[in-house]
């Protein structure tokens, strides 16, 4: 892959992996609109590690504040308090996705081969967005968080394994379902996405350094990281904007859009 195509994924990446549209669905259907091969292993993996640095850095007082809650809980053999009562709440809620991720990898890999089926999985993120954000009844807010709500929508978030389905419109959605607001469900949904990219990124790197690097330039991998990572940061701002003003619905119809369209062969 070549310098502009692997800053093109980057910035698609960061642009998607935040907004509720799915980035593995556009991964999957971006290069074969294009004609491309779909991109190696050690760029799938900075990309996603720049998707990382960008919601560390715009929630890195939270992270912080929950690491150092986190810590404390853990000599006081106490997790039922404020934010160390979120923080065990993410890890608790990362445990799904991880766990399904690990044992159903192979079985779900093929589906990265099939801009069809991501386009199809597109369609059941638009249904679930909308309906969430339609009838949902945004009363509760992350102090209201229990185990059960953590379980929850860590099971929303191992769906994401199919490209196509959203991860964090699955866990938005599912948080909506359960009552929070919509800023509730959105900063949760941010904050959940850190130990499970991070676990996934560390996976994957494992991979490159088994079975080594592709013929791209260090210049070319940093620069799809940076531009990942710079998206990635908007796309957080750009949400969390959207989401207070119009909701969720404006995400349902692109997904929907772009998935009918993958689907009837009008962009594919």
């Amino acid at each position: 892959m070549d310098y502009w195509q692997i800053v093109l994924l980057g910035i698609v990446q960061g642009a998607t992996e935040f907004l509720p549209v799915s980035s593995s669905g556009h991964l999957v259907i971006l290069p074969a609109l294009l004609g491309w091969s779909p991109p190696p292993l050690a760029v799938d993996t900075l990309l996603h590690l720049g998707t990382l640095s960008a919601v560390v850095l715009y929630f890195r007082r939270d992270l912080w504040r929950l690491a150092v809650a986190w810590g404390r809980s853990l000599r006081r053999c106490s997790c039922a308090e404020g934010e160390a009562r979120l923080a065990w709440a993410l890890l608790l809620a990362t445990l799904p996705g991880a766990l399904i991720g690990y044992l159903l990898e192979a079985d779900f890999e093929r589906l990265f081969g099939m801009p069809r089926a991501a386009a199809a999985f597109l369609l059941f993120t638009a249904a679930l967005l909308f309906v969430a954000d339609y009838f949902a009844r945004r009363e509760r807010t992350l102090e209201a968080m229990g185990w059960g709500d953590a379980l929850l929508i860590g099971l929303g978030q191992a769906l994401a394994i199919v490209p196509g389905i959203s991860r964090s419109g699955t866990t938005m959605a599912v948080a909506l379902f359960l009552g929070f607001k919509r800023e509730a469900a959105a900063r949760f949904s941010f904050l959940l996405s850190v130990p499970i990219i991070l676990g996934s990124g560390l996976y994957q790197l494992l991979k490159v350094v088994r079975y080594g690097l592709p013929g791209v330039s260090a210049g070319t991998l940093a620069a799809g990281f940076f531009a990942a990572a710079l998206t990635g940061y908007a796309a957080i701002a750009l949400l969390l904007s959207v989401i207070r003003r119009r909701g969720l619905r404006p995400f349902a119809f692109y997904c929907a859009l772009l998935g009918a369209l993958v689907l009837t062969g009008v962009a594919g």
